[in-house]
């Protein structure tokens, strides 16, 4: 964890959600605690990367519809066939 200032955090889990943390815990060698925070901490950065992507999709899309610039689709294959060959191409320019 970045930040070693921690506050504790209660949640309410269903009993059979408790009973399979501790079982994991017990396979794994780790406490039950150990495991929900690392579940949240990779919950909360997968859905951080996700929003990133979303946000960034939306403002591509956004800037589309203003300026009508992309690539075309014909471009778009011909680069993407190229890759992993010894001829991979740079990415097509928008116009």
């Amino acid at each position: 964890m970045l930040n070693s200032r921690k506050k504790p955090m209660a949640i309410k889990l269903p009993e059979h959600d408790r009973e399979r943390l501790s079982r994991l815990g017990e396979l794994k060698k780790r406490t039950p605690h150990w495991l929900a925070v690392e579940a949240i901490s990779q919950y909360i950065e997968r859905e951080e990367a996700a929003e990133t992507f979303r946000q960034e999709s939306l403002a591509a899309w956004e800037a589309y519809c203003t300026t009508g610039v992309a690539a075309s689709h014909e471009q778009v294959m011909a680069w993407l066939d190229s890759w992993g060959s010894e001829q991979e191409q740079e990415a097509p320019p928008c116009s």
